[in-house]
């Protein structure tokens, strides 16, 4: 388990885990509101090369993020009324190219998202957040060990 102080080290997370992670992975972030998946995008992005704000997809569901090597799709799945409707707004399309899914609220697309590679739970502990961390796969799996290597140094 992982205790994040602040919301600066909470960008700082997201900017780790950012550094590790393959060009083509999804990522599941679990947590209630407010407790700081957006947040983590945020670190996550600026760590890839975004320089500009990060807006939670709240109202548009997802943010595209073209970036100099790769492609973000930040999702927010929290007013999706229907997994279907990730059909209607290209989710195929994305999959068929080398691009990374951060997905906020991945529950309500079940059935229709792909598996994650890493699942990221953030709940609250007081002040502080815990992060708990599950892999699915070999790619997560190299995810947790990364960054227990660089939780090491």
């Amino acid at each position: 388990m992982i205790v994040i102080e602040s919301d600066a080290a909470m960008r700082a997370f997201g900017a780790r885990v950012a550094e590790i992670c393959p060009p083509c992975c999804v990522i599941y972030l679990f947590g209630e509101l407010g407790a700081g998946k957006s947040t983590f995008a945020r670190g996550f992005l600026h760590a890839l090369g975004h320089e500009g704000a990060v807006r939670s997809p709240t109202y548009t569901l997802v943010e595209p993020y073209e970036l100099a090597t790769l492609q973000v799709y930040h999702m927010d799945l929290y007013r999706l009324a229907d997994p279907e409707e990730l059909e209607f707004l290209g989710l195929r399309d994305w999959l068929e190219q080398d691009a990374i899914l951060l997905v906020e609220w991945p529950q309500k697309g079940e059935g229709v998202l792909p598996e994650a590679d890493l699942v990221i739970e953030i709940n609250y502990a007081g002040t502080s957040r815990e992060i708990k961390l599950q892999e699915n796969d070999e790619t997560g799996q190299q995810f947790i060990e990364k960054l227990a290597d660089l939780n090491d140094n």
